[in-house]
């Protein structure tokens, strides 16, 4: 199976944020790759691989990225992981929106003809969540979201996706070519199953922790560079951040001695009683 995978860098959460000018100031900052794109590395190196056989791979994993050059450090990570190919086209973080990043995935999908492509379910620092319906619907091909289970066919033609839905889970099989992006439970020991590994056979939960061998097999891995002139496209975002701002800074709170204090309080100040 030939699988291509999403990965974006995003500002590392724990770090403290800035705004300055009406923008982030990402002066220093630290930045990962996205958690979420990083689960589907995980699930994505899952379905490919055997844990007993005489070989070790049964498909082939292309981690994409979509922003300015020094983002090859993200990508690097990736391969470090085990990915076998990274693709990098280039870009601003701040002059892609949504619609233009689906249109850059839909032209590497076609470009690439991969049988399945992942997803993370959205970044944490845009949390749009529309990337990928955005490709599915560009390219018509069949999509599942917020996918917690993968299981391959033996045939390689289908894969039957989990998607936690309220009271249950919902179970979709799509024909491949789909799209299909992952949420925080794809990672859990037994979540993704390929046919060729053994169905008792637990990962360790949580993405893979990249090993010093991969670590230095991934400078030699294939790493491929694109504009987006060569993929026919130009950048024209429909969407512009006019502005943020931070929230109001929350007061202090205040302890009262009694009950009847705080009935005051709420009668007469807040006069919300």
């Amino acid at each position: 199976m030939k699988i291509l995978v999403t990965a974006k860098r995003v500002p590392d959460p724990e770090q403290k944020v800035k705004i300055k000018d009406g923008a982030l100031d990402l002066s220093g900052a630290n930045f990962i790759v996205n958690p979420f794109d990083e689960y589907a590395v995980e699930a994505a190196l899952r379905l490919t691989e055997k844990i007993d056989g005489a070989t070790t791979r049964c498909g082939e994993v292309t981690v994409l990225g979509i922003g300015p050059k020094d983002m090859s450090q993200q990508l690097r990570s990736c391969l470090a992981m085990g990915a076998d190919r990274a693709l990098l086209v280039e870009g601003s973080d701040e002059g892609l929106d949504s619609e233009q990043v689906a249109r850059v995935v839909a032209a590497v999908f076609q470009r690439e003809q991969p049988d399945l492509l992942l997803l993370g379910k959205q970044t944490v620092d845009g949390e749009s969540n529309q990337v990928a319906q955005l490709v599915a619907g560009y390219l018509g091909l069949p999509q599942a979201c917020f996918a917690c289970t993968i299981e391959a066919s033996a045939d390689g033609k289908s894969v039957t996706v989990g998607r936690e839905v309220d009271g249950g889970t919902e179970t979709k099989r799509l024909p491949l070519p789909a799209v299909v992006t992952v949420d925080l439970r794809i990672v859990l020991p037994q979540s993704v199953r390929n046919q060729q590994t053994p169905a008792a056979h637990a990962y360790a939960e949580g993405p893979r922790y990249a090993s010093l061998k991969g670590i230095m097999a991934a400078k030699k891995k294939p790493f491929d560079q694109l504009d987006l002139a060569a993929l026919g496209l130009t950048p024209t975002p429909r969407v512009k951040l006019l502005m943020l701002e931070a929230p109001a800074q929350r007061q202090a709170g205040v302890k009262l001695e009694s009950v009847d204090a705080l009935l005051d309080k709420l009668r007469n100040e807040a006069k919300v009683i």
